[in-house]
């Protein structure tokens, strides 16, 4: 009797699936604004629980982590609507942000002693996936780890050919998957995080650092330093962009359409135009375009307009090309700009996007109400 029990539990176990606990966890986020402080000032932001960064959520036991996130950001003493506005006032570039920062913080920066640094902890042979993501406004941004090399295996959401580098290179809202091996068996590393330009254009030219933290490792024990690359480095960065290849095999081919049905060929500048309450510009405003044309912000919706026929919103006659030839590699392009209403496009960098460096693409109906825009609600908001 005891074995036919012991049979009738062994068949159990191989003819049921396991039971496996899933549990959801729930978590409650108010976003409120409130005082925070940051370079020896304060002033209110926007918080996730009154905490900036956000509340950390801890993994537990069996549960799926991803990967470890590292925002790269700007930080102004300033309220940045208040330096938008001056900027759009005035005809010139906004001020520079006062700092850059790592998960929110700056780390330590000159006349401000006291300002700590984002930590990430980390055990001896491990491999750890860094997803790191640039929310900086208006500066492509060098990242590095002090004596460890960084797998670059994502851009973007897309997956590229694995290459080594101790230095990364990302530009304003670019993503960029990264491994790093903790190789050391003790210690901690500096993190850095600082500017690229290789042009006469002001920038923050603050390094935002942070601290990679081995277990095991004394708070007071001596950090192993790394240098910035200079913020005019542009052969490390011309070497970060060349080695960035697709996967390209056969799992993960390179499909690239191979029947184009309108060539459009644009080009990007900036300009001047006459702006008399421009004091500060000398009577003029400086201004972005995309083939000579600069977008004015509408005040009807463009989805708006189209679906409803309103017109002198905007028109639909953008130039496929540009409307004056010349040396797209080298020569001045013209500066005379033209101002109209169209369709929707932007530069990652806002500064640019504050001047007009911006469209719209407007996608007609197509055959059928599964390709055509649905009617807005009847109870859609009246700008």
């Amino acid at each position: 009797m005891e074995y036919s029990c012991f049979r009738l539990m062994l068949l159990a176990v191989f003819f049921f699936p396991a039971f496996v606990e899933c549990r959801t966890r729930h978590y409650k986020f108010n976003v409120v604004m409130k005082n925070t402080s940051r370079l020896c000032s304060s002033k209110p932001i926007v918080t996730v629980n009154g905490m900036f960064p956000g509340p950390t959520l801890y993994a537990r036991e069996d549960d799926t982590v991803l990967e470890v996130v590292v925002v790269l950001a700007e930080w102004w003493k300033s309220d940045t609507e208040a330096v938008v506005n001056e900027a759009l006032k005035s005809g010139l570039a906004p001020n520079v942000s006062d700092a850059h920062t790592i998960n929110g913080h700056p780390g330590a920066v000159p006349a401000c002693s006291s300002q700590g640094g984002f930590t990430l902890a980390v055990q001896s042979g491990k491999t750890y996936m860094l997803r790191l993501i640039n929310a900086a406004l208006n500066e492509e941004l060098f990242f590095k780890i002090a004596g460890h090399k960084l797998t670059v295996v994502e851009v973007d959401a897309t997956y590229v050919k694995p290459f080594q580098t101790d230095t990364v290179l990302i530009a304003p809202g670019q993503t960029t998957n990264v491994l790093v091996t903790t190789n050391k068996n003790t210690g901690k590393y500096l993190v850095a995080a600082s500017p690229f330009m290789d042009a006469p254009i002001a920038v923050d030219n603050i390094t935002a650092t942070a601290t990679l933290h081995y277990s095991g490792t004394l708070s007071n024990s001596p950090t192993t330093l790394t240098i910035p690359p200079p913020k005019n480095a542009t052969a490390v960065a011309n070497q970060f962009a060349n080695s960035l290849r697709s996967l390209n095999s056969k799992t993960f081919p390179a499909k690239v359409p191979l029947t184009v049905d309108h060539s459009l060929l644009f080009t990007v500048g900036l300009g001047i135009n006459p702006c008399p309450a421009c004091k500060a510009g000398n009577g003029s405003r400086v201004v972005a375009s995309i083939n000579n044309v600069t977008f004015v912000m509408p005040t009807t919706a463009l989805l708006q307009a189209h679906f409803f026929n309103i017109s002198g919103v905007f028109t639909t006659d953008f130039p496929a090309n540009p409307p004056q030839a010349f040396n797209y590699t080298g020569s001045t392009p013209p500066t005379n700009l033209q101002t109209t209403r169209v369709w929707f496009m932007h530069c990652h960098l806002e500064v640019h996007t504050t001047w007009g460096l911006k469209m719209a693409f407007l996608v007609d109906n197509g055959k059928g109400p599964n390709e055509s825009t649905l009617p807005p609600p009847s109870d859609l908001p009246k700008c």
